[in-house]
């Protein structure tokens, strides 16, 4: 009864199941370890000695300790707790095997112990080995890139809790034709991406939507504005990307991980220590404490928006194992809410979501993944219309502008 193209999604849709099921089972247990281990650096160890979590010199002894740390796993773990996060995209080739342990146990201890970092592509690298892997033997006349496309739409999914980001990034990256069309080719990504999505919603609730007062009818003005505040934050993201190779350039003269790590983590709790706690970490919890906290000013948002962008190309040119979408997000959420309270005739809505959409849109300069970034973290669907039209003007900016990663040249 079914057509043969239908019979061939058909077989691909249970490895793409227990894919999106398993992509998303690593993340959750990777986070819920990292946030166990938080819990005890940052509240229950600092009260036992008698210290404020938020205090200036716990937050240098932390990150600097962290760094350390994570240097000792990079420098002895078998693989070399696999390839540099600044020299690598998001989606990339299967890692070795043997790299994975060292890998999730550097990940662990940077997310638990302030730096700022996302999870995204340490468990993207995790994912696409083990499915790649598994998969080869399994199935050996399935495709390599086959499985490190329903990895990466599993993981995908399992981040951001919906399979839409998935269904967005993987239209732009996957082709199709009269005898094999595009939703065929998406066919079993999207399984993968729904099966990881669902699972994360069942153990863990990522938030990311802001209590930004509703957005109501568009305004030509409000098109002028969206454009100059994603412009002001392409210009931001654009220092990060001048300094990372260059930094990475400098801290990687000291050639030892762990002295490059320790230096790293020194610097991060420098950072930290201006920027306060709501500085540190990944950036998802803090943004929502920004969000909703009513005592920041201009300056501080300011200030939040330039320690997070300083800390996220410290972190990434030393080698600390982590992604940039995140704490990119945070940027531009502090960004956004400072350029609101500057010029509050422009509503939060706009700078929030165009700021956001600016900086992911440097960061991983995916439109699809900017513009979903920036709708879900402001949604409103009145804002849709803006922000696809603000986007035209920000991908014209950064057309042939060089990309947030360390080429061959730059090392």
């Amino acid at each position: 009864m079914l057509h043969p193209r239908a019979r061939t999604m058909l077989l691909l849709a249970p490895p793409a199941l227990i894919i999106g099921v398993a992509s998303s089972l690593i993340l959750i247990v990777i986070m819920k370890v990292a946030s166990v281990l938080q819990a005890f650096l940052w509240k229950t160890l600092p009260a036992a000695m008698g210290l404020r979590f938020d205090s200036p010199v716990w937050t240098l002894v932390m990150l600097t300790l962290t760094g350390i740390a994570v240097g000792l796993v990079v420098r002895y773990s078998p693989g070399h707790a696999g390839p540099d996060p600044a020299t690598e995209p998001l989606i990339g080739a299967p890692v070795n095997g043997s790299a994975l342990p060292g890998l999730i146990i550097a990940l662990i201890i940077g997310l638990a112990g302030g730096v700022s970092l996302g999870p995204e592509h340490p468990v993207m690298a995790v994912n696409i080995a083990l499915a790649v892997a598994i998969g080869a033997r399994t199935f050996p006349r399935v495709d390599a890139l086959d499985w490190t496309i329903l990895a990466s739409a599993g993981t995908i999914g399992a981040l951001f809790g919906t399979p839409v980001a998935a269904a967005l990034i993987f239209s732009q990256t996957l082709s199709g034709n009269n005898d094999l069309p595009l939703w065929d080719r998406l066919f079993a990504p999207l399984l993968a991406a729904a099966a990881g999505a669902l699972t994360t919603s069942l153990f863990y609730h990522p938030h990311f939507s802001l209590p930004i007062a509703h957005y109501g009818q568009m305004q030509l003005v409000d098109l002028f504005s969206g454009a100059v505040v994603a412009a002001i934050a392409i210009a931001l993201g654009m220092v990060a990307v001048w300094c990372l190779p260059r930094l990475h350039r400098v801290m990687h003269r000291l050639k030892n991980p762990v002295l490059i790590l320790g230096a790293g983590g020194l610097l991060l709790g420098i950072l930290g220590a201006i920027g306060g706690p709501i500085t540190l970490f990944k950036g998802l919890d803090e943004m929502q404490q920004m969000a909703f906290s009513q005592v920041f000013s201009v300056s501080d948002y300011l200030l939040f928006a330039l320690i997070k962008l300083a800390a996220l190309v410290v972190a990434a040119a030393c080698g600390f194992r982590g992604g940039r979408i995140f704490p990119a997000v945070f940027i531009g959420a502090a960004l956004g809410l400072m350029l609101h309270e500057h010029v509050e005739a422009v509503p939060a809505a706009i700078t929030v979501s165009c700021s956001i959409l600016g900086l992911v849109l440097v960061v991983t300069r995916d439109a699809w993944l900017s513009l979903f970034m920036a709708a879900v973290v402001v949604p409103d669907l009145n804002l849709m219309p803006l922000l696809c039209i603000v986007m035209l003007p920000a991908w014209l900016l950064l057309a042939g502008r060089p990309m947030m990663i360390v080429g061959r040249r730059d090392r």
